[in-house]
């Protein structure tokens, strides 16, 4: 039983990578505490939690060789994302269970505008970030 209990809910949030995991993806967003944390990192594929405070964002960014898919969990904000970094000129309102889809080579930012903390997962496909990457805050990222 605790080894079923350990694939269902995770104790720990850490990168299970090279391990199959079944996790309640809901559950796991709302207990991150950290701006990222790294849940499954294999060869092709990567699962990270992130929890961007009120007034936060995650920092205007692109990933020249990275598709990725983004879900909120909880919260609302703003989905930025355009053809340079001073030109993020699609806007669209973000909140539970909105899914943001990022194609490789595009600029793209979402900001928390809510009064809690913005809860999503991301998929990245390939890897973005190292196993086991965990950044307390957006500072720790940079």
């Amino acid at each position: 039983m605790d080894e079923q209990r350990r694939w269902t809910c995770p104790a720990e949030l850490r990168d299970y990578g090279g391990m199959p995991l079944v996790v309640n993806i809901d559950e796991a967003s709302d207990a991150n505490r950290n701006f990222r944390t790294a849940l499954w990192t294999g060869e092709y594929l990567q699962v990270t939690l992130m929890s961007i405070p009120v007034g936060g964002d995650i920092g205007v960014e692109i990933h020249p060789d990275t598709d990725q898919f983004i879900r909120v969990e909880s919260g609302c904000g703003m989905a930025l994302t355009g053809c340079s970094c001073s030109e993020l000129n699609h806007r669209q309102r973000i909140n539970s269970h909105s899914a943001v889809i990022i194609p490789a080579g595009t600029w793209h930012n979402l900001v928390n505008t809510g009064n809690r903390p913005l809860k999503l997962y991301s998929i990245y496909a390939p890897p973005h970030h190292p196993f086991g990457t965990v950044h307390r805050t957006k500072a720790d990222a940079v």
